[in-house]
């Protein structure tokens, strides 16, 4: 649920976020979600999800195939939660800031704990 609005003019600056993205690693597929189905979340288009994906890390890709977006990581990003996001995307998934957002998912036992 968004609680406030990113800045999605916002290009990605590169002291904030990690350059060896941890999102979707280890992969499980019960927390990605495609394209289609973040952008019927965020309200946005699917071009909008791919750029978030690329500028964001918020998504991956899998052998080269289509994006997919971890449904933790577009929820930290439309909350606005940066410092989350950042945690998550190093590779922490034992946080209580990160735990949160996968127990609001529904995925706790992915959080290696």
């Amino acid at each position: 649920m968004l609680t406030q609005t990113p800045n999605f003019n916002q290009s990605r600056r590169a002291s904030a976020l990690p350059t060896n993205s941890r999102c979707l690693i280890p992969f499980d597929r019960r927390e990605g979600m495609t394209t289609a189905e973040a952008a019927q979340q965020a309200n946005r288009t699917e071009r909008t999800i791919r750029i978030w994906c690329r500028d964001h890390d918020i998504g991956r890709r899998i052998a080269g195939g289509p994006w997919l977006v971890s449904r933790v990581a577009l929820a930290m990003f439309l909350n606005g939660d940066e410092a989350a996001l950042r945690a998550y995307l190093a590779g922490d998934r034992q946080s209580s800031s990160v735990l949160a957002y996968f127990a609001v998912h529904g995925l706790e036992e992915l959080t290696f704990g």
